[in-house]
């Protein structure tokens, strides 16, 4: 077998055999069915010329070209480049000293989904797709529908029937044939494996999942640039799939491997909610296999992914990065959502409350030295899901006694 490199890419290496494979239209190793991921020819990439080339890049994922798999779309959605910021008054309210926000909330359609699916939706159109398609929780079906538009494409997104209707309506206005399933994210995605074969689509998330995962990547890539091309000390990553996790590692190797950033650790740790933990759990419980959650019960619904693809990877990670892992309760997740727009004016969607609740359960049992730099992964706006039922009162009637009588301390 001839392997011929692809621009930066040298072909697809099996993740379990190790087997390198040609760039071409497969999706799993053709020898073992493992999952397959592109590797780079990073050897001619030298640090000076590098950082050059990015800076002279668009203010988009695509900046980091040289380390994607493929190249940028003639049309595509603007995603990346997103704020870090620091965040000092939420890091005093959870014991932490040198404390980052990253803020993915912004990209296009409020997500970091717009950053895998954007690469995706890039190979679909190398490879002449007219459709493209994505079992989700709901965030991915926004992108993949948004996406589609931009390029021209057929899309169709499959969800499971309890997904926030904020989320479905945004996909269907973007054009994309939504398709409500009755049962877990899980089962949905065993529907979308079975149709992908007699269809022919792109499933992001599935036959283009080896470029759809490598988007994943470019969140850290950012962080080290606006760090002046350093690697944080410590980052908190939600978990659903674990491909953002096992992403994250990625982008570190290589971004040290070029010589962008200096050769430091970096600790990466995982996020869950206590109803759907696979990985956590198995961190918590001595590094062993992921054993899957059947019914997943969680108000982060966009984590609940109890069978996770990058799971067991996901806890490999975590234990060679130095890094730890925690589940929180939904009560956890609802009052970390609201501290986190109160003290910094950022509101996100329960992700994002699984994250800084996580880092509290991290501060308070000594796993985040005094000193450490640490960055929050915020990967969904608040605005299509935040839970906020519980942090309203009961309506008043129209008059200023009743409103005196339910705010005692207003006046004062």
């Amino acid at each position: 077998m001839t392997i011929t490199i692809d621009g930066p890419v040298r072909g697809l290496r099996c993740r379990s055999c190790a087997v390198l494979q040609p760039r071409d239209g497969r999706f799993v190793c053709e020898h073992c069915l493992g999952a397959v991921e592109p590797e780079y020819d990073l050897d001619g990439l030298r640090s000076r010329e590098l950082r050059a080339e990015i800076g002279r890049g668009p203010r988009t994922l695509w900046r980091y070209a040289p380390l994607l798999p493929c190249a940028p779309p003639a049309r595509g959605l603007d995603a990346g480049w997103t704020p870090l910021v620091p965040a000092p008054h939420l890091g005093d309210a959870l014991g932490i000293d040198d404390l980052w926000l990253k803020d993915d909330t912004r990209n296009p359609t409020l997500s970091f989904k717009d950053r895998p699916v954007a690469v995706a939706t890039a190979r679909a159109l190398e490879l002449g797709q007219d459709t493209i398609a994505c079992a989700s929780t709901g965030n991915l079906a926004g992108a993949v529908a948004a996406a589609a538009a931009r390029a021209g494409l057929r899309a169709f997104v499959f969800v499971p029937e309890t997904t926030e209707e904020a989320k479905v309506a945004s996909a269907a206005a973007y054009g994309a044939t939504v398709v409500r399933v009755r049962g877990s994210y899980d089962r949905v995605n065993r529907l979308c494996g079975a149709l992908a074969d007699d269809l022919g689509w792109g499933f992001v998330n599935f036959t283009l999942r080896p470029y759809y995962a490598e988007g994943s990547k470019t969140l850290l890539f950012e962080i080290a640039e606006q760090l002046g091309w350093r690697l944080p000390d410590h980052v908190i990553v939600p978990v659903g799939s674990g491909a953002l996790l096992t992403r994250t590692a990625t982008a570190i190797r290589q971004l040290v491997a070029t010589g962008l950033v200096p050769d430091a650790p970096c600790r990466i740790s995982a996020a869950q909610p206590a109803g759907c933990a696979p990985v956590t759990d198995a961190v918590q419980d001595g590094w062993r296999a992921v054993r899957a959650v059947r019914e997943p019960a969680t108000v982060a619904r966009s984590l609940a992914i109890g069978a996770p693809a990058d799971g067991d990877a996901s806890v490999a990670v975590v234990r060679a990065s130095g890094g730890s892992a925690a589940s929180v309760s939904d009560a956890e997740v609802t009052e970390a959502c609201a501290l986190l727009a109160r003290t910094e004016g950022v509101l996100v969607e329960p992700a994002g409350g699984v994250v800084v609740a996580t880092a509290r359960a991290l501060a308070r049992r000594g796993a985040i030295p005094a000193g450490e730099r640490v960055v929050l992964y915020l990967t969904g706006n608040g605005h299509k899901g935040f839970p906020a039922r519980t942090l309203l009162a009961d309506p008043i009637e129209p008059d200023a006694d009743a409103f005196h009588s339910a705010y005692p301390g207003a006046a004062a």
